[in-house]
């Protein structure tokens, strides 16, 4: 049984800094396409940052290019976003997930497509 457990997420003025992580029992995310998503009430979950499962293949969603950089501790097997120069704009519930079907990130992710989810974790940046 899978197991996705995201992390990491609070508080923080804008132009600070979190790093969000992910665990997973049950899968190895280096066999898996993983992805980084968000949503704020009321609107679509969008994918923000993909990783494939060779490391070579990422995608980042224009907003957060530049500013955030997903990774992998393969040992750990858990799934890292960084994110820096954080925005009020940045603030929403940030979900992990693993796909198993796809071998290299596209755009824009489907999150139909991805078959293992975590719980979400609240990332709140004030101004």
């Amino acid at each position: 049984q899978v197991h996705v457990v995201e992390s990491g997420g609070g508080l923080v003025q804008a132009g600070g800094s979190l790093i969000l992580s992910c665990t997973a029992s049950g899968l190895n995310w280096d066999d898996y396409l993983s992805g980084w998503f968000r949503q704020v009430p009321g609107k679509p979950r969008e994918g923000i940052s993909c990783l494939n499962w060779s490391g070579g293949s990422t995608y980042y969603e224009d907003s957060v290019k530049g500013r955030f950089t997903i990774s992998r501790d393969n040992a750990k097997n858990t799934l890292y976003l960084q994110m820096n120069s954080l925005k009020p704009e940045d603030t929403a519930m940030y979900y992990c997930a693993a796909d198993r079907s796809f071998i290299n990130c596209y755009t824009p992710l489907r999150l139909t497509d991805f078959d293992y989810w975590g719980q979400g974790t609240q990332v709140t940046v004030s101004s």
